[in-house]
């Protein structure tokens, strides 16, 4: 985590390589999108005496060994293993290896969320890189496509989306289709009857209510900041502020809950819209 006032670095890239698209190879530099040095982590440490806690690398029959000791081990009976060295993983190095190779285009509402892992920001690898570098992402803007290859990072073969954003393009992995579990063995359950109709309007209405414009900046990681001002309290030998708990609601039926609702959301609404005539 960042140190408390302390600007965020600039992402260093995390992999170089290729984009292959048929014989049109650019060379690449691929960065991070997703920022965890804001996040709060914790450190295990001995209650006594809160020094840090340090793990051994312990052998039941030899005790403790150094890395340099182990090896990679796949397990496919009860303990008995396959050992896998540095030079056999690299004996079955695919083409795909250093290299995005682009093997498809689809429009983008094919492209189901639920197969949307890990999103990186791609871009050229030096001056020299950044025409070819233009050129497709050019290409890919006008087409209205989204490219669908592959890449090898950390150890294994990832399928891939690659869409223009900006200057530059964004690159999704993607979860293979056999890593989605299937809906419909969570869902079979379910009463096939349709909800009574007034209920569901009364729904529709409350989300009506509640619909604007996205604007993921307005929300914020609310559980992290009063976790921050809680260690900040701490640290300065004060007594942390606590919010209340909210009062458990009571317990009413689904149409009184679904009318209140409504009710409420048209309140604060008329409310917003008066504030904004007084500040005009």
């Amino acid at each position: 985590m960042a140190k408390w006032g302390q600007k965020p670095m600039k992402p260093r890239c995390t992999w170089t390589g290729h984009l292959k698209l048929s014989l049109v190879t650019v060379p690449v530099r691929v960065y991070p999108a997703i920022g965890t040095a804001d996040k709060i982590t914790f450190h295990q440490l001995h209650k006594g005496c809160h020094q840090r806690i340090k793990q051994k690398l312990v052998c039941p029959g030899h005790g403790e060994v150094s890395r340099e000791d182990l090896v990679r081990g796949y397990q496919y009976a009860t303990d008995k293993f396959v050992i896998l060295t540095e030079t056999d993983l690299e004996a079955v190095s695919l083409e795909t290896t250093g290299t995005i190779e682009l093997v498809q285009f689809v429009r983008p509402q094919e492209l189901d969320p639920m197969y949307l892992d890990a999103p990186y920001y791609l871009g050229p690898d030096g001056p020299v890189a950044a025409e070819g570098f233009a050129v497709l992402r050019e290409a890919l803007r006008r087409s209205g496509r989204v490219g669908i290859g592959r890449v090898v990072l950390g150890g294994k073969e990832k399928l891939i989306a690659l869409q223009p954003l900006g200057k530059g393009l964004v690159l999704f992995t993607l979860r293979y289709a056999g890593e989605v579990r299937p809906a419909q063995i969570y869902f079979e359950g379910l009463p096939p009857e349709p909800p009574e109709a007034t209920q569901v309007a009364l729904a529709q209405e409350l989300i009506a209510g509640k619909s604007g414009p996205l604007n993921l900046a307005s929300f914020a990681d609310r559980y992290q900041s009063a976790v921050l001002e809680l260690i900040k309290a701490k640290a300065d030998g004060t007594e942390p502020v606590l919010a209340p708990r909210p009062d458990a609601a009571q317990v009413i039926s689904l149409m009184e809950a679904l009318r209140q609702s409504v009710a409420q959301t048209h309140s604060v609404r008329r409310n917003g819209r008066k504030k904004t005539a007084l500040a005009a």
